[in-house]
């Protein structure tokens, strides 16, 4: 093992006793790998960003999880790739297939929301946003920026000013910090 790899194993161990310092090195680190990974396969630079996101998310929560006999980076690509296939499921979920004759014919289910769907919608966006206000302002600021005035990453790194390594981050823990509010409140 080299002092690049033994660099990145003190770095998990210290990610694994809390150290945003260690997360924050392990995201920029990674994060090339990943989005790359996920560019080559979805071929869409948003799903590749919302994908990456969610793998160094999970990957944090189950960061205790990891095994110091396998790669990282090799750890890192499997839940991105693991991610990626449930999105896919997901999409085919809704999706019926039916056959006339010879040629397949794709029936888009029909999810147009009904009145009492759209009523709760409104009272769960609600409750977001009460949710959303009892953060602090920089992480309200980045949530806004990213879920409601879906901006991309580099938009808000330009408005805040902030590297755009360090707007990922914050807004990570945005949604863990908003994560941590609702549980509280269910």
């Amino acid at each position: 093992m080299n002092n690049i790899e033994t660099s990145i194993y003190d770095y998990i161990e210290k990610a694994k006793a809390g150290s945003q310092i260690a997360f924050s090195y392990l995201l920029d680190t990674f994060w090339n790998d990943v989005y790359g990974f996920q560019l080559k396969r979805t071929e869409n630079e948003n799903d590749a960003e919302d994908i990456s996101i969610r793998t160094f998310s999970k990957a944090f929560d189950k960061i205790h999880t990891f095994d110091n006999n396998y790669e990282f980076k090799t750890w890192l690509i499997t839940i991105s790739k693991n991610i990626h296939v449930d999105l896919i499921r997901k999409q085919k979920n809704n999706i019926q297939y039916t056959w006339n004759s010879q040629d397949a014919e794709k029936k888009v289910l029909d999810d147009a929301p009904t009145a009492e769907d759209q009523l709760i919608k409104e009272q769960n966006l609600a409750s977001l946003l009460d949710h959303i206000k009892q953060l602090k302002p920089h992480y309200q600021e980045v949530i806004n920026l990213r879920f409601f005035n879906e901006l991309s990453y580099s938009d808000i790194a330009e408005q805040l000013g902030e590297p755009m390594n360090n707007v990922k981050v914050k807004l990570l823990r945005a949604k863990k910090l908003l994560a941590a509010v609702i549980s509280a409140k269910s």
